[in-house]
């Protein structure tokens, strides 16, 4: 069984460098790192006492790691160092274990053939469509290093905007969260007080004070029947709730909602515009550039939207023509992306709908 070894070394030009690496031994660390051209000065198990890496089930590869490990490889492929060289690296020092162990299988592959869209394509747990696709056209058109960047900048606008709308919802949740806390906590423990001085008291309650009694010896039922309820419901949605028809009747109800419905909405135009235009900025086919682009909107209705809008580019339409059918595309996304294809820069025109949501 491997192990994950901590090493110090040093480099041609002389310059010291550290990382982590898994083998069998440290002697075939060591001579990992010679046939790298480094020259090993520490090599020791990595991860002892507390520093020790713990992981509870398989860790995902994230959007942020992708975008890393995209930038890191165009910026060596743009150095002139070799593909394989370049692999070879990374998959030894990438920090998420699940994406250094994808890497390793993209070396064997490519050693053994493969293009490295090829492997890509090969492992669809770790890596999107849209990496495949960007990887490819970088291959074909001899801009590998500039294809990865579009890559790593495409991501990484991602990463920003899910670290933006956390940030927003985080205290209005927080804030509803503990209104609703609040509110069981009176009828649980503060109304029954009431209840018996009233009872003392004499007389008859008013509807809605009656009514709020009523309701707090209720909850002693509802609370419990809720929390079982809500745990159920979280265990099958982790298991169901990415289901095609799940989301056919989820997906529509998301872009309804009062306040959320608008914040969704701008999200999936947000997705849409951004990747089809680094797609075909990069020589991506329209038609192939759609399909991938459908899947990644997080959106079943901008998906048939844009089902449509195959369809009649496939017969020489226009792309704005069928969006006009589809409330989820205001007016001015419409215009603009007319106005795109009537100058031929429908790209262009994408990416500044994507800057201006």
């Amino acid at each position: 069984m491997s192990t994950q070894y901590a090493y110090k070394v040093r480099d041609a030009s002389g310059r010291f460098r550290e990382g982590k690496v898994s083998a069998d031994s440290e002697a075939a660390v060591a001579e990992q790192l010679l046939s790298m051209g480094y020259v090993p000065l520490e090599v020791k198990p990595s991860g002892v006492g507390l520093s020790r890496e713990i992981s509870f089930g398989r860790k995902r590869v994230t959007m942020k790691d992708l975008a890393v490990f995209s930038r890191q490889l165009a910026t060596m492929v743009d150095a002139g160092l070799t593909l394989m060289r370049g692999l070879t690296i990374l998959s030894e020092q990438v920090e998420n274990p699940e994406l250094r162990k994808s890497l390793h299988e993209v070396k064997r592959q490519v050693e053994g053939g493969y293009s490295l869209s090829g492997a890509f394509a090969e492992d669809k747990h770790a890596f999107p469509p849209f990496l495949v696709s960007m990887t490819r056209a970088g291959e074909v058109g001899g801009f590998l290093d500039v294809a990865l960047r579009q890559v790593a900048e495409t991501f990484e606008a991602e990463v920003k905007l899910r670290a933006k709308i956390k940030a927003a919802m985080t205290y209005p949740v927080v804030v509803f969260c503990m209104a609703i806390l609040m509110c069981i906590g009176m009828l649980l423990f503060v109304v029954p007080i009431f209840e018996k001085m009233f009872v003392d008291l004499g007389g008859e309650l008013p509807l809605p004070t009656q009514f709020l009694v009523t309701l707090s010896g209720l909850m002693k039922y509802l609370v419990p029947t809720f929390a079982v309820v809500g745990v159920v419901f979280l265990f099958w949605w982790r298991k169901h709730g990415k289901d095609d028809n799940v989301r056919e009747f989820i997906d529509p109800l998301k872009l309804k909602l009062p306040v959320f419905g608008s914040l969704f909405t701008k999200i999936a135009l947000t997705r849409f515009s951004r990747n089809l235009g680094t797609l075909l900025s990069s020589g991506v086919p329209i038609l192939g550039a759609l399909d991938i682009v459908s899947s990644t909107t997080g959106s079943k209705v901008i998906e048939h939207a844009l089902h449509d809008v195959r369809q009649s580019v496939a017969t020489g339409e226009t792309i704005a023509g069928p969006l006009t059918k589809h409330p989820v595309f205001p007016p001015m996304v419409v215009q603009m992306i007319a106005s795109g294809e009537e100058s031929g820069a429908v790209d262009q025109m994408l990416k500044r709908i994507a800057t201006w949501y």
